[in-house]
């Protein structure tokens, strides 16, 4: 373990703790102080994998803190770290073992009554698709999974929202390596990223525009020409509606400014409805289906591929919940399979789940828990405090 994680650690510890030890005695005042966290443990069962059990764990302890002036503006602050362990194995054969301590989220934000301005590692997600999200950029949230765990984003993002709901974002991003979504290039994480989108209300629904640039690095992807430094750029519309059913499409358009074969130009277009039927407690029902193309030349659509996806909801009870996901991939012709049954105790959380990965399909989730082949079952416990 290096010392900027050491020292990452000590600093989240520190902090949690001497906050903490404050909040009994703090009444009324413009300052707030909350602590909580979540913790969860989970284990599978995947028989078509040469390593076929996992069990893992994973606590986020989150500290928040705010002080309202006398202007009625906020400044308040989050830092949360992800703790976890896992392993996966064959009973009395091998097994591989994984475990860290992370921060998971870092920021301060500044709130008035038409803007925010949040600074540092945080979560940025927007777009209108549920399962197959073409504006999947800054995030890695898996949609069959009940948590929506996500890692963040170094950067600083400001938003300022009109009286009439139309909004306009801006961000800067700093030191973000790692691909996110569908991306497949090492981002170049010396060099800032920066981008904006502006959402404005129209009948019945909503629309938006996003722009993004930043810097990858093809060096180390065998089969495409090798260069250090590509600048690329992003442009997306994406637009939500309700009439009747729920309508919504998200379109994006990738260029890079040097030619890396068939990764110069990515296209994707998400098309999506649903609609809740008046069964019993509601029975809500979801289809998406993806078109993406990844293409040397702008638009040229030689390298297509098609994914629908489905998901079906439904409330058992005030206290019981089942649904499932269906993704079919057109040119592969590979199934997956997502079942989730979730139970609310009165201090947990309980999930059973059942899934069936025909194949690894890109654009449905990236968390290493769900990517096993093959069928399986899986058990999950949570508990928020």
């Amino acid at each position: 373990m290096n010392c900027k994680k050491i020292t990452t650690i000590l600093l989240l510890t520190f902090s949690i703790i001497v906050v903490k030890a404050q909040v009994d005695t703090v009444k009324k005042s413009p300052h707030t102080f909350e602590f909580d966290g979540q913790a969860s443990i989970y284990t599978s069962y995947s028989p078509d994998n040469n390593l076929d059990m996992f069990i893992g764990g994973r606590y986020l302890p989150k500290l928040s803190y705010g002080y309202t002036f006398q202007n009625q503006t906020l400044l308040d602050f989050e830092v949360s770290a992800n703790i976890y362990g896992s392993n996966l194995f064959h009973p009395f054969d091998s097994s591989q073992t994984e475990g860290d301590i992370k921060p998971y989220r870092a920021w301060g934000r500044h709130t008035g009554k038409q803007y925010e301005v949040r600074v540092g590692l945080q979560k940025i997600d927007f777009g209108t698709a549920m399962m197959l999200r073409s504006l999947q950029w800054f995030d890695e949230i898996d949609p069959r999974d009940p948590l929506k765990f996500t890692t963040g984003v170094y950067g600083v993002l400001g938003r300022y929202y009109f009286l009439n709901n139309a909004n306009i974002w801006a961000w800067v991003l700093y030191g973000n390596e790692n691909p996110r979504g569908f991306e497949v290039l090492t981002n170049k994480a010396e060099i800032p990223e920066f981008g904006g989108r502006i959402q404005y209300p129209i009948p019945r629904g909503e629309i938006a525009a996003t722009y993004h640039h930043r810097n990858t690095s093809s060096e180390g992807f065998f089969g495409f020409p090798s260069y250090d430094n590509i600048p690329e750029n992003r442009y997306a519309l994406d637009g939500k509606w309700d009439v009747e059913v729920g309508l919504w499409f998200e379109a994006a358009y990738i260029s890079k400014t040097k030619n890396v074969g068939m990764l110069t130009n990515q296209t994707y277009l998400t098309l999506g409805t649903d609609y809740t039927f008046g069964i019993g407690s509601g029975l809500n029902v979801t289809i998406e289906h993806l078109v993406s193309s990844h293409d040397e030349k702008a638009f040229d659509f030689e390298n297509n591929s098609n994914v629908t996806a489905t998901s079906i909801a439904y409330p058992l009870g005030f206290f019981d919940n089942i649904n499932a996901m269906a993704y079919y991939s057109w040119k592969s012709e590979e199934v997956s399979f997502f079942i989730n049954y979730e139970h609310q105790f009165k201090k947990l959380v309980g999930y059973v789940m059942a899934y069936y990965n025909q194949g690894t399909q890109s654009g449905i989730g990236t968390q290493y828990e769900n990517s096993f082949s093959g069928p399986g079952v899986r058990l999950m416990l949570v508990y928020n405090h």
